[in-house]
């Protein structure tokens, strides 16, 4: 089912839907996998280009290399601009803490107080992908194997996506929007 707020539609999915991060299963594995980087918005890639010196000191040497030869961003195979890769795989901004639990390099940053919070949306929003479709804004979960174990964690703790994600949507939409998500998913729940 879809629902309305303003120019977004929304898939009932993430009000449904339970999701918490299970870092310790999944390794920050939807950081390494997939067919392409992280999409980014221009102004992002602006940002990053930006704050790139500050981002530095947070990367994997064999990272900044690929970087220094590839750059920020790619074109993907929809002609959308996408995070470079490293060896065809992680994302150049991937790291790795002491349990080998992928990183960003930019939060990471972000984190230590050296630059503000410049991770992609795209990214801050996961499990939530948007895509723009004419005049609207459609909202959607978007399910993957890798996050099996989020799904289970999401449904422990009874956490729906919406919930889980309110940092990054805030962020996304503004705080009157997750406002009426609230609200809206106060009214789904009165439905079932």
């Amino acid at each position: 089912m879809l629902v309305q707020i303003e120019d977004k539609i929304i898939s009932s999915e993430v009000f449904e839907r339970k999701f918490v991060c299970d870092l310790s299963a999944c390794k920050g594995a939807c950081c390494i996998e997939g067919d392409a980087g992280a999409p980014l918005k221009k102004e992002e890639e602006v940002l990053l280009k930006k704050h790139l010196s500050d981002i530095i000191p947070f990367m994997k040497a064999e990272s900044v290399i690929a970087l220094k030869s590839q750059g920020i961003t790619y074109n993907d195979l929809e002609n959308d601009s996408v995070t470079s890769l490293v060896n065809g795989k992680e994302c150049v901004f991937v790291n790795y803490d002491a349990n080998q639990i992928a990183k960003c390099s930019i939060e990471t940053a972000h984190l230590a107080g050296k630059i503000p919070n410049l991770k992609p949306i795209s990214c801050h929003l996961y499990p939530i992908r948007i895509k723009q479709i004419n005049e609207y804004t459609a909202i959607n979960f978007d399910e993957w194997k890798i996050c099996a174990p989020a799904c289970v964690c999401g449904e422990r703790l009874a956490v729906p996506v919406y919930r889980f994600l309110k940092v990054p949507l805030i962020r996304a939409f503004g705080e009157d929007f997750y406002k009426e998500m609230e609200v809206l998913a106060e009214e789904l729940k009165a439905l079932e």
